[in-house]
């Protein structure tokens, strides 16, 4: 099991086998234990691996493989109108565990009164180009 620069254990390197969706020699899908919404779930390599740009061809080609998988899944279970798909990649970018997993949030109609715009709220001062002259 790897461990982070705060010594904490890698939440993703060893997960209790309840959280696991799938399971890929690659990557795994599991269950995000503090989810968004219905469904949200975490793409997310089996080798600890902090960034995207460090995966390898085949881990992003599994990634992307088992996220479809996990959508017809959560499509089927939860009946979600749309999904959210994105990758914190760096403290920066707010990566709060430093190993690379992809969102997979599903949305609902009415989930927030208007959802246009999606990942752009993440500089809410930016994400609302439409308004602007």
């Amino acid at each position: 099991m790897s461990v982070s620069a705060a010594s904490k254990p890698c939440p993703f390197c060893a997960p209790p086998a309840d959280q696991i969706l799938i399971e890929g020699d690659e990557v795994r899908v599991l269950w995000d234990t503090h989810p968004v919404s219905p469904g949200h779930v975490l793409v997310v390599p089996r080798r600890h691996v902090g960034s995207f740009f460090e995966s390898t061809a085949t881990e992003r080609e599994e990634m992307l493989r088992l996220a479809d998988e996990a959508h017809r899944i959560i499509a089927e279970k939860h009946a979600p109108d749309g999904f959210n798909l994105g990758i914190n990649d760096g403290p920066a970018a707010g990566q709060s565990v430093p190993h690379l997993h992809l969102h997979m949030i599903p949305r609902y109609r009415g989930d927030v009164p208007d959802p246009r715009g999606g990942v752009r709220w993440i500089i809410a001062e930016r994400a609302k180009y439409w308004s602007k002259p």
